[in-house]
């Protein structure tokens, strides 16, 4: 069965520091786990039932071979995925605060992804997609910069709709200015947006962001013909979606958080699964969708992420988030 959804950019290994609240050069001990935004929301939908195939490079190196596995033992398409012998695959040092926020060292220069070129892609696959999920770090080099914006094209042209996440990594960039314009590049070829209140304010330059007006009045600004919605989210305080008519809010949901690695990407997982099952085609023609389930399931599955340790292990699955919404009153029948 082909691919609902293609996710594509970077997959990596985090070692994540056992020890909290330290920098990252301070921490004695590790623990490998599979990550990458893009990955995680794959396996994030994968493990909510949607099909979904990954597209990236890695090293043919023992990292390369755990990531790929990782992701097919998940359920994810891994047959888009190259192994390459010109880089390694990327690494990632995480510290997790006392508050469960992270700080990052990243080891990639260059990594395998970042050499992926057009001839690389699937394009039959790519064809074959209804969501073409990319972020913004596959925007940051050459050639895989040219590569995103080649695979967003041909997705487009078979009539996909693309979802984006702006995920601000300044220490990835060469400079601040360059990130905001590299992420708004991104922006500009998206119809689904989510991005977290500090992603809004670094690309309107807003410090104003606590109510929901002023989220909404900087959210707007970043307006273009193509989008057909775009979601901020909050953390424990839920999140703010906006189409071109009209704006949402739900509230989040109060759980012990064991860090937010992959939190981010687990909503975003959930957001277009529920998307996917109330036809999210249907969002071109701006009817007003039934958002509030969505964005309900979407804050769930965000939620259980961060009650887990690490990105892709804590991702839950179809049940788990059922269990959870049922336990808060909630509806679970957008999941299968």
């Amino acid at each position: 069965m082909n691919p609902t959804v293609i996710s594509f950019g970077e997959m990596l290994i985090d070692f994540v520091a056992l020890e909290r609240d330290i920098p990252v050069g301070d921490a004695k001990c590790f623990e490998k786990a599979a990550g990458g935004a893009p990955a995680n929301v794959a396996v994030g939908l994968a493990k909510l039932g949607i099909p979904v195939a990954f597209m990236t490079q890695v090293g043919n190196d023992p990292f390369g071979h755990f990531l790929v596995e990782t992701l097919h033992k998940n359920g994810v398409d891994t047959s888009a995925i190259i192994f390459t012998d010109k880089a390694c695959t990327a690494l990632a040092f995480v510290s997790v605060e006392a508050s469960g926020e992270r700080s990052f060292a990243f080891y990639r220069k260059p990594s395998a992804d970042m050499l992926m070129t057009n001839e690389d892609l699937n394009q039959q696959l790519l064809e074959s997609a209804s969501i073409f999920h990319f972020g913004s770090i596959t925007l940051i080099d050459e050639p895989v910069r040219s590569t995103t914006l080649a695979a967003i094209q041909i997705t487009k042209d078979h009539d996909a709709l693309i979802s984006y996440d702006p995920n601000l990594r300044p220490a990835l960039w060469s400079s601040l200015e360059a990130a905001r314009d590299g992420m708004l590049l991104g922006l500009r070829h998206a119809n689904i947006v989510k991005m977290n209140r500090e992603e809004l304010g670094f690309l309107t330059g807003r410090t104003d962001l606590e109510l929901v007006a002023a989220i909404v009045d900087a959210a707007r600004s970043l307006w273009h013909d193509d989008l057909v919605l775009m979601v901020i989210t909050q953390g424990n305080r839920g999140c703010i979606a906006l189409n071109q008519q009209s704006h949402w809010q739900t509230d989040g949901f109060s759980i012990e958080v064991e860090d937010t690695i992959g939190a981010g990407d687990g909503f975003m997982a959930g957001l277009l699964a529920g998307l996917i099952t109330r036809q999210a085609a249907e969002l071109r023609k701006h009817i007003e969708l039934d958002i509030i389930p969505i964005l309900q399931q979407a804050n769930a599955v965000g939620a259980l992420t961060a009650g887990k340790r690490g990105g892709i292990p804590a991702l839950p699955d179809t049940k788990s988030v059922k269990r959870f919404l049922v336990e808060h009153e909630f509806s679970s029948e957008l999941l299968p």
